[in-house]
């Protein structure tokens, strides 16, 4: 299994960014995948996740409203649009697969990780 995020980037407070999680290994169908970001100096928290066989969808709720998760089955890869961005989202962002299939923002349910994409929120 590999998960390999991408879109990362320096964007101004207030822009739109959009992440990409590309799984190999894996069928989405079968795995809730999860968004989680780490700040400097913080501990890694659950963004976003979303369950590959109903495509319910969990948002943290400092993120409701501004982030939304999706999933494109045919191409094997999960995004998190981004919205109105703060320097608070500033973090290293990480997607990660649960073979659960249930809503889940819980990190020792997640088997799976990515590297990480660096999101920097900026003037």
């Amino acid at each position: 299994v590999q998960l390999v995020e991408s879109g990362g980037g320096l964007v101004q407070p207030g822009g739109s960014l959009r992440l990409s999680c590309a799984a190999s290994g894996l069928r989405l169908d079968d795995y809730t995948i999860g968004w989680f970001r780490q700040a400097p100096g913080k501990e890694r928290e659950g963004v976003a996740c979303i369950v590959g066989s109903d495509l319910k969808t969990g948002y943290a709720e400092f993120v409701k409203g501004r982030f939304i998760i999706s999933s494109d089955h045919a191409k094997n890869t999960v995004y998190l649009r981004m919205n109105n961005l703060s320097p608070e989202d500033t973090a290293v962002y990480y997607c990660a697969a649960d073979p659960t299939s249930w809503t889940s923002l819980l990190e020792h349910e997640y088997d799976y990780w990515g590297q990480g994409t660096q999101v920097s929120v900026s003037s």
